[in-house]
């Protein structure tokens, strides 16, 4: 049991990170209007398909992360989160730069970042925080490294399990290096790092054509089978696409691999109308948000090996019912709200006679309900012209489910961007 002098103290300590997240988010309305430039959902600690430090955490270690932004500004923030911790998060220190390559930064990019004006924060168990406005000035695609030290026992870790890009952790307080020789551990996936915003002029908000907009669902989303450290995921795609059309525009993905609509997994996320206000709707600046979901609602039951359990069997109703939530919330918000048919399973584990009646049904009502506010055609866009029921080969990773760095591609095409 605690002390009475410790409880009080870690009781102050939760007062004083939620005092500085306030400050750090009351920001906007007198200094930068914040938009989400990168984003990245947050999971529960668990094993996942590929080894990460979540469950273990981190102990007087120093994390660092590189992400690529969708948006530039004359000045960058990062947000923490620690939705899944059941203790504060100390945060001994933090950094921003720009990314040389790997674990390295550019000399004289580094800046240290504040917590309501202090150097160190901390994040009270399942909350979150922002940092202070930073002297960083980004450009659209620029890749940044964010630095955390974290000098205490952390315990079980918030963190993103598939990244597709690469992080880095080294041993005591390497904080402001810019060179990587401390950084001789790796892996892919993202901790505590929820979002980087950037600020431009003062006081302006984004205007509706320049609003970002979300993507938001499961591992096709996450990017799945995409090549690591190279930024093929189709949010990506979309946002050059975007940019090279003369109508730039902030993309943020909020897939998480394998999460359902309608049930929560300790590996894949909390169920999709859970999450949907905390990943999407409130990301600041977002104007429009692209639903793409339901796969593993329909498919998991069908494997024989499945690793989600017990996998119910979701019909077309069920799915639909979920989704007008997910329409209900964004509206509510004033959000936009596109909806995506889901992409061709046939050959993959998620497939049978079952899954594709769902399948099949649940994308009429996408093209042809008006439910949505506008609707994008993933399952004619990528189907095979020889047989519908799969992807086409040369969008195939080879699992016959997600696509590969093509099919990624072929899905950022796919988009009307007026019905965006």
């Amino acid at each position: 049991m605690l002390s009475r002098t410790r409880t009080s103290a870690v009781a102050a300590a939760a007062a004083l990170a939620l005092t500085a997240g306030i400050a750090a988010t009351g920001a906007q309305a007198s200094g930068p209007a914040w938009t989400a430039a990168w984003a990245a959902s947050p999971q529960r600690a668990s094993t996942g398909f590929k080894p990460n430090w979540s469950e273990d955490g981190f102990s007087r270690q120093t994390l660092r992360q590189v992400v690529r932004v969708t948006e530039g500004g004359d000045r960058a923030r990062i947000r923490l989160s620690n939705a899944y911790g059941t203790s504060p998060l100390h945060i001994a220190g933090a950094t921003i730069a720009r990314t040389k390559k790997g674990a390295a930064v550019e000399e004289g990019s580094v800046r240290r970042l504040t917590f309501g004006g202090r150097g160190a924060a901390v994040v009270p168990a399942r909350g979150q925080l922002s940092s202070d406005a930073s002297g960083l000035k980004l450009k659209r695609f620029e890749s940044v490294t964010v630095t955390l030290h974290l000098d205490r026992t952390t315990g079980p870790a918030t963190f993103h399990a598939q990244s597709f890009a690469t992080s880095y952790r080294a041993d005591g307080d390497h904080v402001a290096d810019a060179g990587s020789g401390a950084f001789d551990e790796s892996t892919e996936s993202w901790y505590f790092l929820a979002g980087v915003d950037v600020g431009g002029e003062r006081g302006r908000e984004p205007s509706r054509r320049d609003r970002g907009i979300v993507l938001f669902g499961d591992s096709i989303t996450d990017g799945f089978a995409s090549s690591t450290d190279r930024d093929r995921r189709w949010s990506d795609a979309l946002a050059e696409r975007l940019a090279k059309e003369g109508t730039p525009r902030p993309v943020l993905n909020a897939g998480i691999g394998g999460n359902l609509v309608l049930n929560d997994s300790a590996w894949y996320g909390e169920r999709g109308t859970a999450r949907f206000g905390r990943d999407a709707l409130d990301l600041p600046g977002v104007g429009t948000v692209v639903v793409l979901e339901g796969l593993n609602d329909i498919g998991f039951s069908e494997s024989d090996t499945p690793t989600y359990k017990p996998a119910p069997e979701v019909g077309a109703e069920e799915l639909i019912a979920g989704h007008r939530k997910l329409i209900r919330a964004a509206h509510a918000k004033g959000v936009k709200v596109v909806g995506a048919t889901l992409l061709p399973l046939g050959g993959s584990d998620h497939y049978g006679e079952r899954a594709a009646k769902v399948s099949d049904e649940f994308n009429e009502w996408v093209r042809s309900s008006g439910e949505y506010d506008g609707v994008v055609d993933f399952d004619r866009a990528l189907a095979d012209p020889k047989d519908g029921e799969r992807i086409a080969p040369e969008y195939d990773s080879g699992d016959h489910l997600h696509p590969n760095d093509a099919g990624y591609l072929a899905m950022a095409r796919a988009v009307d961007l007026d019905e965006l």
